[in-house]
């Protein structure tokens, strides 16, 4: 009979998962930053590029804290997130909609990192691992405020670029 899994087990498994997303996101953000055609939207991607750094060295801390060492395991939610955003790129590369469809590629990202962090920061706190967990929910804080700048750079410019002008 297989060994009775645990919130532990969870939480261990679920870290992996954000680990190896956290990993493939600071990959995918420059080809992102290239692409971008306004330079708050490059400056942006630079911004969240290094604070995914921070990001993943929060990570390890965390399974430090766990006695386990830091391993990925794929995730098939954020393979096809970055799809996505790849597809975007290359479907709507020079046009006016470009930086539009780089902002909800971003989200969606954000918006993932958002549901695993604010999960993993309760478990931590369920399975009595506050170091974990003031670790988790700092990452947290981070992305919920990307979230945001990038919810403000659609809505004042971005969108409205989008809209603008038809392409020819």
């Amino acid at each position: 009979m297989a060994k009775d899994k645990t919130l532990e087990d969870l939480f261990h498994d679920t870290l992996k998962d954000i680990y190896y997303a956290e990993r493939k996101i600071l990959k995918a953000l420059p080809k992102m930053k290239r692409a971008a055609q306004s330079e708050q939207l490059k400056a942006a991607f630079e911004k969240h590029h290094q604070e995914t750094e921070g990001h993943i060295e929060r990570l390890q801390q965390v399974f430090e804290i766990l006695g386990k060492a830091a391993r990925g395991k794929t995730c098939d939610a954020i393979e096809g997130i970055i799809e996505e955003g790849e597809e975007i790129m290359d479907e709507f590369k020079g046009t006016s909609a470009l930086d539009a469809g780089l902002i909800s590629a971003a989200q969606a990202v954000e918006h993932y990192e958002m549901a695993r962090y604010g999960t993993l920061k309760r478990w931590a706190e369920e399975l009595g691992m506050a170091d974990a967990a003031k670790l988790l929910d700092e990452t947290l804080a981070e992305e919920k405020k990307t979230d945001g700048d990038l919810t403000k750079l659609a809505d004042t410019s971005a969108n409205e670029a989008a809209k603008a002008k038809k392409a020819a």
